[in-house]
């Protein structure tokens, strides 16, 4: 975890936000999440006060509205399993525009979108003001197992390479004018992913052989010690506090 991997998710910024360690961002967003899932669900009011502060922080990050609401286009499953579940779901049943909807499942439906909306949010929050190098650092300061930590490292690193060079044989094949156009190609392509499995393969095992030379025995070494403030660590954990306290009054009132 030597050297900066940037992905598609992480925007480059200067805020308050980017400058939070990543382990205090990490235990953020996660107590966050815990708390909006424990929200009981006929508190509207409370998801919208959650909504707020997410709004709040992606503000202090100076992350674009836009730049949110197309990467939360990733929960589209999700929402198409909602609208199904008033259709299919059991028990009372009520009308709505002349359709015959179960009562459970229009509840089902809204606790989903509501709290996998807000998840995928603090998610995409976390990953724009976060780098991966950074959040590998975040998670082993957390106390992640170790060979976790690494196989993420390197399933990061190696989904890049395999990515690559998938471009490279596709653009290998349209320079010998091929062009996949139905079943009968297909033969073709199972060839590519065999050449590619075999390569990533051989990959791998270079790798693996470059780092024992190295002195590599099952341990990484730790290059940058991150460390947070108490001031840091009440910066991130402002979020969650003031959605602990919205989950609260969701309870009682």
């Amino acid at each position: 975890m030597g050297s900066g991997h940037a992905h598609r998710l992480y925007r480059h910024g200067h805020s308050p936000v980017h400058a939070l360690p990543p382990h205090t961002k990490l235990a953020a967003a996660f107590a966050f999440v815990v708390v909006v899932v424990s929200t009981p669900r006929e508190a509207m009011w409370a998801f919208a006060l959650y909504a707020v502060l997410l709004a709040a922080v992606a503000y202090a990050a100076r992350v674009p509205a836009g730049f949110l609401l197309k990467r939360l286009l990733i929960e589209v499953p999700f929402v198409a399993f909602a609208v199904l579940m008033p259709f299919v779901a059991e028990g009372e049943r009520v009308d709505v525009l002349g359709l015959s909807l179960s009562v459970n499942g229009l509840w089902g439906a809204w606790n989903v979108l509501a709290k996998g909306t807000l998840g995928v949010a603090a998610s995409v929050l976390l990953a724009a003001t976060t780098e991966l190098r950074e959040l590998l650092l975040g998670l082993q300061r957390l106390k992640l197992p170790p060979l976790l930590v690494q196989i993420a490292s390197f399933m990061i690193r190696y989904g890049d390479v395999i990515t690559d060079e998938m471009r490279r044989m596709r653009i290998a094949r349209e320079s010998r004018g091929f062009e996949a156009r139905g079943v009968r190609h297909w033969g073709v392509l199972a060839k590519s992913a065999g050449a590619l499995f075999i390569r990533s393969y051989e990959r791998g095992e270079r790798v693996h052989l470059a780092m024992v030379s190295r002195g590599y025995a099952g341990a990484m070494p730790v290059i940058d010690e991150v460390t947070a403030s108490r001031a840091q660590w009440t910066c991130a954990l402002a979020l969650p506090c003031a959605a602990l306290a919205v989950c609260l009054l969701g309870w009682t009132l």
